[in-house]
């Protein structure tokens, strides 16, 4: 890891994001686009400011040495990355952090840790890179019980190669990046780029269910587990290495976005890939943001398994520098290791052609090198996405509001799920801001529906941001369940989505899963109101 340090209260490295004269620009260009009096940016806090609880526990002695009471490492580890979680951490608001934070680094730690939490009854919440969106690594504000934040970044190491099968155990607590360059030398990728893949980790994409770089076919880390090593309160469960099996539920599954309600993934042998020799991208354009779904729709059900194809549209391709403001964009790609790609991308440009998209000859661009294809549109694109979450932190400096929501819904319902979805946030939006906009684009798509993931940016104040946030985010949220779709398609359920996972999940599967928790975890330490009950 690097040795700088990161941001106790946002995303990312204390050195890094927009500089004061780019944030005084944004500001700018923010007063101007929703007629603004002032906007205002505010100093994020400094670790000096806070005033912490007093750290209610002691570990036992065999454990002292890894867990740590710092005021740095507290505030680290009490928010994620949402912008709920930026907004109170401006309003110096660390009311609830966890008492201590255990960097243990082996097994044997993590077991000594979940007898001592079961014992004493204190609360155990897994911790990776702290990159959630959802609410699914904080205390809870209710909770009476000591906590300790359980952080696996000491397990990074990549342990065994398999060549014959192409697979490797890895550890879980390793970030995006070293994971990366361990497996480089060997000629290997995992291929899963989440956006938080900087600072995320194997055992918390496991742990959420992550959505990564591939937009069909492998869209999920779930294509990828081969095998789990979970650590629970009651004993080690370790699945079998296998291809594929029929013996009965996955318990690979049962694991596999549970959000560290029931254990605490420490290995997996993971699936991996060749790193690509081959590279195609293409950006179209669409009069309509339904025209250019309806292409997306031809080429995921053609079976052509492009690694991009995000639709964006007008006013998301505005806002990446990928369009001018009035149409819709269409960024296509593929990647092989194994063959050339003319034929897939033709096929696909036909398909945009065959629903009126506007592909130039120069859009089209192949490469046979490991970098390639990354300028015009797509690269203006990938540019913004990765930038993202550290221009977020600075808009809610600024006083912004600043949100995402994303979902999934079958082909058959996009367009009045759509039209519902963009109506009920575009009202709220104006009747609790006054201004504000809403785009939308596809992040995924399966032959059978599309993943449609909405932003939203609007004027607001410092002391009214978290309210109003609130308010915009049950609007939006209601139109989506009651609509059909679900509350998360792949930024994980926490705290934040509990009322309508609640709505979306069967009852008799929410009381399965309790009886799967109360007897992995009697003493209910682990993450409790996460995806369940207290």
């Amino acid at each position: 890891m690097d040795n700088r340090r990161r941001k106790f209260w946002g995303w990312g490295w204390e050195d890094e994001g927009p500089t004061a004269e780019q944030q005084g620009k944004i500001a700018d260009l923010l007063k101007e686009r929703f007629a603004l009096r002032s906007v205002d940016v505010r100093t994020p806090p400094r670790i000096e400011e806070l005033s912490l609880p007093d750290c209610r526990i002691t570990p036992p002695d065999s454990l002292a040495s890894i867990c740590s009471a710092a005021a740095y490492d507290r505030a680290g580890h009490t928010y994620g990355k949402s912008f709920r979680d930026v907004v109170r951490a401006f309003r110096r608001n660390y009311d609830h952090p966890p008492d201590l934070v255990a960097f243990p680094r082996d097994e044997n730690q993590i077991i000594d840790l979940l007898d001592w939490c079961t014992r004493d009854g204190v609360v155990a919440i897994p911790y990776g890179g702290g990159s959630s969106v959802a609410g699914g690594i904080e205390p809870p504000a209710d909770e009476y019980r000591p906590v300790v934040s359980i952080d696996l970044g000491g397990l990074d190491k990549v342990l065994e190669i398999d060549r014959v099968s192409r697979a490797a155990r890895i550890q879980a607590g390793v970030y995006g990046p070293a994971l990366e360059d361990q497996l480089r030398p060997h000629g290997y990728t995992l291929r899963h780029f989440p956006q938080s893949f900087e600072f995320s980790t194997l055992g918390g994409w496991i742990a959420t269910r992550s959505g990564g770089h591939f937009a069909t076919l492998y869209t999920h880390i779930d294509d990828f587990v081969e095998s789990l090593r979970v650590i629970t309160p009651t004993g080690i469960a370790e699945s079998r290495r296998l291809p594929g099996s029929g013996a009965g539920p996955s318990p690979d599954r049962l694991f596999i976005g549970s959000e560290g309600i029931l254990g605490i993934i420490t290995e997996a042998w993971m699936r991996l890939q060749d790193r690509p020799r081959y590279r195609a991208a293409a950006s179209v354009t669409f009069t309509s943001f339904q025209a250019g779904a309806d292409a997306v729709r031809a080429i995921a059900q053609a079976g052509l398994y492009p690694s991009n194809c995000r639709l964006l549209d007008a006013g998301e391709a505005q806002i990446a520098g990928a369009g001018d403001g009035t149409r819709s964009v269409l960024l296509i790609a593929f990647e092989s290791a194994d063959h050339t790609l003319d034929a897939w991308m033709a096929r696909a440009v036909e398909c945009c052609r065959d629903h009126g998209g506007e592909v130039p000859q120069d859009a089209v661009k192949t490469v046979e090198k490991d970098e390639g294809a990354r300028g015009g549109a797509a690269g203006a694109w990938r540019s913004s996405f990765v930038g993202a979450p550290y221009l977020r932190d600075a808009l809610v400096a600024m006083g912004m509001i600043s949100e995402t929501f994303e979902t999934a819904i079958t082909w058959d319902r996009f367009p009045a799920f759509n039209a519902a979805v963009m109506g009920a946030a575009e009202k709220a939006v104006k009747e609790i801001c006054g201004a504000g906009s809403v785009t939308c684009r596809f992040t995924h798509a399966y032959p059978d529906g599309p993943a449609p993931y909405y932003s939203i940016i609007a004027p607001s104040t410092p002391s009214d941001q978290l309210e109003q946030w609130s308010e915009i985010k049950a609007a939006a949220s209601a139109a989506i369940i009651d609509n059909g779709g679900t509350i998360t398609h792949h930024h994980a359920v926490g705290r934040d989505h509990r009322t309508w996972y609640d709505q979306q999940r069967p009852d008799v599967f929410a009381r399965a899963l309790s009886a799967a928790k109360r007897e992995l975890d009697p003493a209910g330490i682990l993450n409790p109101g996460v995806l369940l009950g207290d």
